[in-house]
């Protein structure tokens, strides 16, 4: 998954349902118009304190900025970003991992 291009759908969907060109949005967000493009074609990742301009500034949550983004860890693996969706049954082996059962 590409995490820089999926916040650029979303950041580009919030923007224009508040009818906001990327000037507009720009100086609202203090950031420069050249940010906020390259931002919503998924050339750069926001920071934190650009994720709050732009939800402050569009007047969204910053977990509607990130929707459709999650973080899978790795247990026993490596890590890795996902998209957020139901959850998975755990397999017998991930089970044991987690909550171990005591012998008697």
């Amino acid at each position: 998954m590409d995490i820089a291009a999926h916040f650029g759908k979303n950041l580009s969907r919030c923007r224009k349902r508040a009818d906001l060109s990327q000037e507009e949005l720009s100086v609202r967000a203090s950031l420069h118009r050249t940010e906020i493009s390259q931002l919503e074609r998924g050339l750069r990742v926001a920071r934190i304190d650009t994720l709050i301009k732009l939800a402050g500034s569009l007047e969204v949550s910053a977990d509607e900025l990130l929707v459709g983004l999650g973080w899978s860890p790795g247990g026993t693996r490596v890590g890795s970003f996902k998209a957020d969706g139901p959850a998975e049954p755990a397999t017998n082996a991930q089970a044991a991992l987690v909550s171990p059962t005591r012998s008697a």
